[in-house]
């Protein structure tokens, strides 16, 4: 400000569609305008709620029989989906899951994709809650499902990492490649997030937040209930569902009542 001239707004309270809350116990964001925008753009802000956005261990293929539908009707749902991923990190799966269909959707891919929006219909609230003392240790996770594709047998990978109680980079996406065994699978993905991780290392010490350690990756095993990169490669039931997304720090900002200091937004 010595410099040039400068006004100070203040904390940032809102910025490209996504909403900033700063509470006594630490930061939510969340995207609630955007998307009660997103179900009046489609049609679907009077939808019934449901508690998952995709069914329990939905599968889909290029459904070649299945009656078409307008490709740039699909690929802008599937656009507007994704940008709302910046803070919805329990959508993430099913978008991604979704968009291999793109140029040739079908009723049943579209049926798919609406089932979000009702999903959306009751969590236009949730974001992700940045506890204040949450710690700075960055911790990933990584998983993938084996042969998950119906038409080409290519697996599904996905990786979250975590820094204190909440996540800050998650990833779903269909591996490059056809593996012969689960084995092989699994060492793809472990090999591409510790790509991811060692970027985000390198990220944080920009930004002075130095992980301790003289090793730069540490491989441990973790228990099938705790891991969280599960909801990034697969449908799953409410129970599970519900969990993990709470384990990824995602919440309702309603739950923030008592500590939220400011909640008035500016839409731009």
């Amino acid at each position: 400000m010595a410099d040039f001239d400068m006004t100070d707004l203040g904390k940032m309270k809102y910025f490209l569609g996504i909403e900033v809350v700063h509470t006594t116990s630490g930061l939510f964001i969340g995207q609630k305008k955007y998307a009660e925008e997103v179900l009046e753009r489609f049609h679907m802000e009077n939808c019934n709620p449901v508690g998952t956005p995709t069914e329990p261990g939905l599968k889909l293929s290029s459904d070649l029989d299945g009656e078409r539908i307008d490709n740039t009707y699909f690929k802008q749902i599937v656009g507007s989906l994704m940008y709302l991923t910046t803070t919805r990190s329990d959508i993430m799966y099913v978008v991604c899951f979704i968009s291999r269909y793109m140029e040739s959707p079908t009723e049943l891919h579209l049926k798919v994709a609406k089932k979000v929006f009702h999903y959306l219909k009751g969590t236009t609230d949730f974001g992700i809650f940045y506890m204040k003392n949450g710690g700075s240790v960055l911790t990933g996770f990584t998983d993938s499902d084996y042969a998950g594709d119906l038409d080409d047998r290519r697996s599904t990978f996905g990786h979250v990492f975590m820094m204190g109680s909440a996540a800050v980079s998650w990833a779903s996406k269909k591996q490059n490649i056809v593996t012969l065994f689960t084995t092989e699978a699994e060492f793809i993905v472990v090999t591409t997030s510790a790509c991811q991780a060692i970027w985000l290392r390198r990220l944080l010490e920009e930004l002075h937040f130095y992980q301790n350690g003289k090793l730069t990756i540490d491989l441990v095993y973790c228990r099938s209930e705790e891991q969280v990169a599960d909801i990034m490669t697969k449908s799953l039931k409410l129970e599970a569902f519900a969990k993990l997304y709470g384990l990824l720090g995602v919440c309702s900002r309603s739950m923030l009542n008592g500590m939220i200091d400011n909640i008035q937004f500016k839409g731009g």
